[in-house]
Formats: C-alpha cells, sequence, structure tokens
C-alpha cells in the first residue's frame, strides 16, 4: 500500500519566535515544512535539524520577501525538492513602535516593504504555484483591534493584509483554497520582549482575561488549525488569537 503524499508546508520568517513554533507543529502534523529566513542561517539550519531528528522533513530557503524574485526562488526550490507547494504561511514581518510623527520615511518604508509587499509577493506567487486544496494563512495583528499610540504604521500594514486575505479568498474560487488570517495578542517572543521594562511586560500580560501572555504554541495551534483539514469551510476570516484582549 503506498503511502499518502505529504503536504508541503512555506513558513516565512520560520528561523525563531512564533515562526518557528509553527514550523516545529506543521512537522509534527506530518507536512514536509520549507523554513524561510532572511538573515543569520545558523538559526533556520539548527530548526530543520531539530525537526529531522523528531522524525519529521524540513527545507531551509533565505529569502527576502520584500524581494518578488526572490519569492518566486524560494518556490522554485520547494517545487524542485518536493514536488509542488500545498500550505504558505506568511509569518515574517517587523514592529517598531514609534508615533506617526516621529517616523522617518526610511522605518515607513521598511514597515511596508516587508509586512506589506512581502506578503503581496508570497501571495502573488502562491495564486500561480499552490496545489488546489491549499491553505494560506497571512498574519495580522491584535494591536490592529487596540487603536494603541506608537503602532499607527505598524497598524497600516496589518489593516493591508486583512484586506488582503478578505479579497483574495475570493479570488481563488473555483479551486478549493482557504485564505484566512491570524491576528496574535501579545505573545512571548524576543521581538516581544525587546526594548521593554518589566512593568510594561507585567502591564501586556495582564490586558486579556486570562491574565498571562500569549505562547509562540498558541499561535501555531491556531494556525494548525487553519492549515487542517477540519478548518476547510473557513474562509476569508481573521481568528483573534489573544486570550480575549479584543
Amino acid at each position: 500500500m503506498t503511502q499518502p503524499q505529504k503536504k508541503i508546508a512555506i513558513v516565512t520568517g520560520a528561523s525563531r519566535g512564533i515562526g518557528a513554533a509553527i514550523a516545529q507543529r506543521l512537522a509534527s502534523d506530518g507536512f514536509t515544512v520549507v523554513i524561510n529566513y532572511s538573515g543569520d542561517a545558523a538559526p533556520a539550519e539548527a530548526l530543520a535539524r531539530q525537526i529531522e531528528d523528531n522524525g519529521g522533513s524540513a527545507l531551509t530557503a533565505k529569502a527576502d520577501v520584500s524581494d518578488a524574485d526572490a519569492v518566486a526562488r524560494m518556490f522554485d526550490a520547494a517545487e524542485a525538492a518536493f514536488g509542488g507547494v500545498d500550505v504558505l504561511v506568511n509569518n515574517a514581518g517587523i514592529l517598531k513602535a514609534i508615533p506617526l510623527a516621529e517616523t522617518s520615511d526610511a522605518e515607513f518604508d521598511r514597515h511596508f516593504a516587508i509586512n506589506v509587499k512581502g506578503t503581496f509577493n508570497t501571495l502573488r506567487e502562491a495564486a500561480k504555484r499552490l496545489r488546489d486544496g491549499g491553505r494560506i494563512v497571512n498574519f495580522s495583528s491584535t494591536t490592529l483591534a487596540l487603536n494603541m499610540p506608537g503602532y499607527a504604521i505598524y497598524n497600516g500594514t496589518k489593516a493591508a493584509v486583512e484586506a488582503f486575505t478578505h479579497v483574495f479568498a475570493k479570488e481563488l474560487r473555483g479551486r478549493n483554497i482557504t485564505v484566512n488570517a491570524v491576528a496574535p495578542g501579545p505573545v512571548a517572543t524576543e521581538l516581544f520582549f525587546t526594548g521593554k521594562s518589566d512593568e510594561l511586560v507585567a502591564q501586556f500580560a495582564k490586558m486579556p482575561p486570562l491574565e498571562r501572555l500569549g505562547q509562540p504554541d498558541d499561535i501555531a495551534r491556531a494556525v494548525a488549525f487553519l492549515v487542517g483539514p477540519d478548518a476547510g469551510w473557513i474562509n476569508g476570516q481573521i481568528v483573534r488569537a489573544n486570550g480575549g484582549v479584543a
């Protein structure tokens, strides 16, 4: 009896934090994972080895998602290695909280290049490459619902991602591909802790009614659900995985 073919999942920004947790969870669920990264190769390679040591299958792929040609090459590599792509998780992103009036042109451009154009580039490639029956999960943020000072530019990028999600789900009609987004609340990652005092971290931890920070695994579970068989009727939705903050 032939074994069913493993599904292939590209996870962007997957070398650490939430992305690494997603890659590990999808690998444990039986997906072959393409671990995308844009900087240091060492964490991505270490994660791939860890996944393979645990019986999974993984490939690393360096690509700056804001570069359309690099994104195309990443899909090329996945197809060459595994024959196709079934799942895209758009986790790559940046965040710097700064008042709008104090935001430089360079910082504005950097946020929109990675968070918006990066998502655009991968979605456009996925439209041509994803196999029918596939799954796409974008990343928004609960900050969009909270309207906190300092998050105007970041929220603008995530509003664009949510718009992409709603519209792209309809544009893929007829292919049985779902397009959803996860909007995490405060999650205990290196990115979250950077630049925050212990007092501010404690304040964020008290925000959800569940009175704790989210963990990367909390978000990975939400993504695993959306790319799995039980979420086949969920499409064009934003899942606010935030412990009840908003």
